[in-house]
């Protein structure tokens, strides 16, 4: 079997709600489903942990505002639907924000059908084989990605882990950033510990090799470069994972499923379909791909120049599209689109499947922790086994005498990031987490004018309070008065 299937109404009724709201807790379940009646076997409870995954599944296709819309990869264009999302993209967002306020709720939503695995995982008594391990090894998984995208948008939130009362819920305060890492990094330890290899999971779900990636990941947002090395290094070598040959491969349905998957978010066409892949094509549609889309996002020039000669990733990251003019005598128009998800497939439901880790990612994290554990030919080995694979060959390696110093090695790696991993939803945090927005983000390159060499710019103000976003407005209201801090910078 290709891939599980994220989409179960029944069972939504009874975990979708995030715990927080009122009308939330206090709603009147559609079915007999119930926390009293349901978990009663390892059947359903299955069914619930696939649940954590719908939830992500269906954030997922929108994750590029937030991600990627604020740092120079992406702009909205002018005919987006999506309300709050400009904002994001002009780093003008207010507490108001409704991609934002959405983003939150969808995670606590997500973290609400984690808690209910994990509290009700002794119910059942026929578990087979491992399958008790597995399931908690998911949740623990998928909760902590869960928050550390929430620690990464918002800085401290409220920590959740078990059942609370709408009154505990509307007292509860946030959490320091560091109690959020410490219970992510917790509960990817014990999801490595529990998890099955890939080999013996189904496509889609996640694995101890997954985990293994995720938590040296979190090392490596935390600086702790010496626990970052040691996971990282784990994760590249004992778990079968292997850049494939041919990049463009990788956004093709028919070898999705291939060595370089470390864990990915599965869609079914017209079944189960992702809208992502239609968001980034052009108004009126491209032929062998799909007849309309949307438009809501465009690659920016600043992202499309990177790319250089040679480089075998662009064809499948960005078109550079000539438009046909419609007076006799004016130039064509260059409008470029995102590719990379570009497949064919129906309007709005693409089968593509949508990465959240893949394995050249773990190499260019094993890069950054082995450089900034002294391993500087280490560092430089992983940084180009990407690069080869970019240019198929060893042509435009790095070698030691183009990195001079910590911030020549800092921006090769993350420029190699930045193309590699363009619209995968890394952008932004890069840059925050580097402390690179403060600069990078003064200006942005959008639409590239032949006829005038030169691409139009606009000027944006980052502020140092930007390394987070506002706390929505909408959850503050939920809480006691006093209780919801907001972030600074962002107060009445």
């Amino acid at each position: 079997m290709k891939r599980i299937f994220f989409s179960l109404q029944a069972l939504a009724i009874l975990i979708g709600a995030a715990g927080c709201h009122d009308a939330l807790l206090n709603m009147k379940p559609e079915s007999i489903l119930t926390t009293t009646n349901y978990f009663r076997s390892s059947s359903e409870m299955n069914k619930a942990v696939i649940g954590i995954y719908s939830n992500l599944q269906a954030r997922r296709m929108t994750d590029y505002i937030i991600m990627d819309a604020p740092s120079d990869n992406l702009y909205m264009s002018t005919n987006t639907p999506i309300a709050g999302a400009v904002d994001l993209d002009g780093l003008t967002m207010n507490t108001e924000n409704n991609v934002l306020g959405n983003f939150w709720e969808s995670n606590y939503a997500g973290i609400y059908r984690a808690n209910q695995v994990l509290l009700n995982i002794d119910k059942p008594t026929d578990y087979a084989g491992s399958a008790k391990n597995q399931f908690i090894g998911e949740a623990k998984f998928l909760r902590a990605l869960l928050y550390f995208d929430m620690v990464r948008t918002f800085g401290g939130v409220p920590l959740v882990t078990t059942q609370i009362s709408i009154e505990e819920a509307r007292a509860q305060r946030r959490a320091s950033v560091d109690e959020v890492y410490n219970l992510i990094i917790a509960d990817l330890k014990d999801a490595v510990e529990k998890l099955p290899p890939a080999a013996n999971m189904e496509k889609g779900r996640t694995s101890k090799g997954a985990a293994t990636a995720l938590l040296g990941k979190v090392y490596i947002y935390r600086k702790d470069y010496n626990n970052a090395k040691e996971v990282l290094n784990k994760a590249v070598n004992d778990f079968g994972y292997n850049l494939v040959p041919n990049f463009a491969t990788l956004w093709d349905p028919a070898t999705e499923d291939n060595s370089e998957v470390v864990f990915t978010m599965k869609y079914v066409e017209s079944v189960n379909g992702q809208t992502l892949s239609t968001a980034f094509i052009p108004n009126g549609g491209v032929y062998g791909i799909v007849e309309r889309g949307v438009e809501t996002a465009l690659p920016s020039w600043s992202l499309n120049k990177r790319f250089v000669a040679g480089d075998t990733r662009k064809a499948k990251t960005i078109t550079d599209w000539l438009v046909t003019p419609t007076a006799p005598n004016d130039p064509p128009t260059f409008y470029p689109y995102v590719s990379k998800y570009a497949n064919k497939h129906l309007y709005n439901t693409s089968g593509l499947d949508l990465p959240v880790i893949r394995f050249a990612e773990v190499l260019l994290l094993q890069s950054e922790a082995l450089y900034n554990t002294g391993d500087k030919a280490g560092a430089l080995t992983a940084l180009n086994r990407v690069r080869e694979r970019a240019f198929a060959g060893t042509g435009h390696n790095y070698t030691a005498g183009d990195i001079a110093n910590a911030n020549d090695f800092l921006d090769k790696l993350l420029l190699e990031r930045q193309l590699e991993l363009a619209f995968e939803g890394d952008r932004w945090y890069d840059l925050v987490r580097t402390g690179k927005y403060l600069t990078v983000m003064t200006q942005e390159e959008r639409l590239y004018v032949p006829a005038n060499n030169a691409a139009e710019t606009v000027t944006l103000s980052p502020k140092a309070y930007m390394t987070v976003f506002p706390i929505p407005q909408r959850q503050v209201d939920q809480y006691n008065p006093g209780v919801m801090d907001q972030n600074e910078g962002y107060k009445k």
